[in-house]
């Protein structure tokens, strides 16, 4: 699928971050965008951008919803299907994500499944439900978003990030899975998984509001329970007020999304790139490619104080911050 002009894309996670991206660029190619997300206020601003740029005639629509919550989804995909007035769509961006349950041992078990059934839920839900659509076009192409969490499930020997990383892998592995299906039995039909490494977006402020936890919010056991964390990760907090703590966990969601060696709209821009190319698997930012190619080097030491040595010394670190 070289040009998307005239084809109909659906977005996920479209109220910011690469999903408002992808949404822009595709909607400047003339390509028609149904835009999801849970925020409505976002999805707002993300259709108004789009309609500034994109030329005459292009549809944007937008559609609230969780895509966690199957009768939403399917609520979705029945409203693109009426508001394009079409059986059918091009494009599907499984896009929709958030962080959080990071420990299978300490973290309550709703943020675990909230994490986990956002992150792989909603790709599972959106692909079924999308599918006859996709099935019915002439030319279509699935692109789900995973992470290098998809093939490291680490963000350092003193963080678990269990809920995301178990999510991401699925989505890796169903969208591999799904290049021999489509090829036996949809074969006008492509896929390609997304792994991207540190891009600049809000997904960890708003993950914090999607599981009840923004910064300022924190009660005094839930910053109690931060500490804890902090400490056993190495981190000495002992003279930090809640407040302080309070005040670390927005700067933290703050520099992750200002600090990023790459933009949204750059990873907007390169996978579109890998779609146009069909490429089925996707690196965006160079410490992507970086930690994909160190991880198959040495799989074994993976999850080894030698592995974080070897970043270290390969500079990996510096190409994600």
């Amino acid at each position: 699928m070289e040009q998307f002009e005239g084809r109909i894309a659906v977005v996920t996670g479209a109220g910011s971050g690469m999903g408002r991206e992808l949404a822009r660029q595709l909607s400047r190619d003339s390509c028609h965008v149904a835009a999801c997300d849970i925020s409505a206020e976002n999805l707002d601003e993300t259709k108004a951008l789009c309609q500034a740029e994109a030329p005459p005639g292009t549809r944007i629509s937008t559609f609230v919803a969780d895509v966690a919550d199957e009768s939403a989804v399917q609520a979705f995909a029945e409203s693109v299907a009426n508001d394009h007035e079409t059986d059918h769509i091009n494009l599907l961006f499984n896009n929709a994500g958030i962080g959080g349950g990071g420990s299978f041992v300490l973290d309550e078990r709703s943020d675990w499944e909230t994490t986990f059934n956002i992150c792989w839920g909603g790709v599972y839900l959106c692909t079924r439900a999308f599918m006859p659509m996709l099935l019915a076009s002439s030319e279509g192409h699935v692109v789900n978003t995973s992470s290098v969490n998809g093939f490291w499930a680490s963000l350092g020997l003193g963080i678990p990030h269990t809920a995301y990383s178990a999510a991401k892998f699925a989505v890796k592995g169903f969208t591999e899975a799904l290049l021999t299906d489509f090829r036996l039995n949809a074969p006008h039909l492509r896929a390609s998984v997304v792994m991207p490494g540190h891009i600049g977006t809000s997904i960890v402020i708003n993950s914090g509001k999607v599981l009840g936890r923004e910064p300022k919010e924190l009660t005094t056991e839930q910053v109690a329970d931060l500490r804890t964390r902090i400490s056993r990760a190495g981190i000495d907090v002992g003279g930090a007020s809640d407040d302080d703590i309070r005040l670390g966990m927005q700067l933290q969601g703050e520099m992750f999304r200002d600090n990023a060696p790459t933009t949204a709209a750059q990873a907007a821009t390169a996978i579109l790139d890998g779609v146009r190319a069909n490429q089925w698997r996707i690196l965006v930012g160079d410490d992507a490619v970086a930690l994909d190619a160190l991880v198959r080097e040495r799989p074994d030491e993976a999850y080894d104080q030698s592995f974080l040595d070897l970043m270290r010394a390969r500079n990996i670190f510096n190409l994600a911050t």
